[in-house]
């Protein structure tokens, strides 16, 4: 992944290891890995020339269900594949599966450029952006997630709900709870790295079976495939252990939600451009537009770092995420952090995001809500929060539901500049099916407050 890698170097790579199926993947709209296995016949043609994969991936949400009035495709285009554009560059072995060779993909249109839909190609299109404007986007996002004592099958079983967590009580930092079950927690540090996953920091989070991670930060196209390969391998490894892990932003409303925080920093010619040992905070001219322009966007973009019904229930006060667009140095009652440090180290933390994010949205999200606020030039006006961010008057509030959410992205001008109107009409219909799901269901909350004495 630092060495450039090209088609016929993974042909060799594999030619040598004798592998004989190698599994390949593209994410869907929810950030899911959708993919299947390969002969490696089959493979070298499709390093050469790509491979069709049906646009169903598009046109479902996380639970296969189809949409009834997304655009791209539905009922109404039968379905048909797509072609898929295998990514050299993403070529690594998954160490828990005996080494099997696997690769990312993005989905192409029919003259072979970018698909609007597809996330992995709305990511490169921002940083195309940044491009050129001169700049480098580097990025490093951390998970929190809770791990089970389940199976699918166990918790199917109960109905899906009431899970037992990895370990008892709210015990944050714990070495204790670490070395509880320290195959499991060796294993993510060990599997994921050998993968190309590299984990910066490993801990117990506050909260029963919670874990915390930090991914090595790397340029923003590798930031999100990693997080991205994250996700889904502390799954795959923690079914090996008998465990769990879930992503979902907020499981329980008594419990702190899970985050999916986006660490950022810009670079010109090699060069950071955040820092300004002179200036307030260390903050330089070009890092206030950035941060202005973030500050302006995320409520128009909440949708893309919030993406599920059940993200919207994590943004509550005083459960360490934020609920107004604001800012403050080294302050996690913010939505924005400003961590100042050295030249290098100097970057900007977006904390709106739960686990649940789609990497590939919440990074171009941000990377592109800061280059338009640098593009216009915006002054960040608005003073550092001092103290308690929940309690900061006057400050715009973040959308409250899904639907909120949507209508403002679909409304935003801006977005559809950074990410283009069909990915923005197809994406805001998928986020509203999601929504009148919600409003469908009947819930355990309504069972037991209606069911006896309604």
């Amino acid at each position: 992944m630092s060495t450039p890698i090209d088609a016929d170097r993974v042909l060799k790579e594999l030619e040598e290891s004798e592998a004989r199926r190698v599994k390949v993947a593209v994410t869907d709209l929810d950030g899911v890995l959708r993919g299947k296995y390969l002969h490696i016949d089959k493979l070298r043609s499709a390093l050469r020339g790509g491979f069709g994969f049906c646009d169903v991936v598009f046109g479902w949400d996380a639970a296969d269900a189809c949409y009834d009035a997304a655009p791209f495709t539905g009922w109404h285009t039968g379905y048909p594949d797509v072609q898929v554009r295998l990514d050299p560059g993403t070529f690594r072995a998954i160490p828990w599966e005996a080494g099997v060779p696997f690769l990312l993909g993005d989905f192409v249109d029919a003259d072979g450029g970018p698909l609007p839909v597809c996330p992995r190609q709305v990511l490169k299109r921002v940083i195309h952006r940044a491009a050129l404007a001169g700049f480098d986007a580097r990025f490093g996002i951390e998970f929190e997630w809770f791990n089970f004592a389940e199976t699918p099958r166990s918790l199917a079983e109960k109905g899906g709900v009431n899970p037992t967590p990895l370990t008892p009580g709210m015990f944050g930092y714990s070495l204790l709870r670490s070395s509880l079950h320290h195959e499991y927690f060796h294993a993510l540090l060990d599997q994921l790295g050998a993968f190309g996953v590299p984990i910066e920091g490993l801990h117990t989070e506050t909260g029963p079976g919670v874990y915390e991670a930090a991914i090595l930060h790397a340029p923003a196209l590798e930031a999100a495939d990693r997080a991205v390969l994250f996700k889904t391998g502390a799954k795959e490894i923690a079914y090996r252990h008998g465990v769990m892990a879930s992503f979902m932003a907020k499981w329980n409303a008594e419990l702190p939600g899970c985050s999916g925080h986006v660490h950022q920093s810009l670079w010109r010619e090699g060069q950071p451009v955040f820092h300004d040992a002179d200036a307030e905070h260390g903050m330089s001219p070009l890092f206030r537009q950035y941060v202005a322009g973030q500050l302006a966007l995320l409520p128009e973009l909440a949708a893309l770092f919030a993406p599920t019904v059940n993200s919207y229930k994590r943004l509550v006060e005083g459960m360490w995420a934020p609920t107004t667009a604001t800012w403050a140095v080294d302050n996690r009652t913010v939505a924005l952090r400003v961590i100042p440090g050295s030249a290098k180290s100097t970057r900007l933390e977006t904390r709106v995001g739960g686990a649940d994010l789609n990497p590939y949205l919440g990074v171009a999200a941000a990377l592109g809500a800061g280059l338009w606020g640098i593009e216009q030039g915006l002054a960040l006006t608005d003073a550092p929060v001092l103290g308690n961010g929940y309690a900061q008057t006057g400050a715009v509030r973040l959308p409250r539901t899904l639907a909120e959410a949507a209508d403002r992205l679909e409304a935003s001008e801006v977005a559809r500049t950074l990410f283009g109107d069909a990915f923005i009409d197809h994406y805001v219909a998928t986020r509203r099916w999601e929504w009148r799901r919600y409003c469908q269901a009947v819930t355990d909350w309504e069972l037991k407050r209606y069911f006896e004495i309604i």
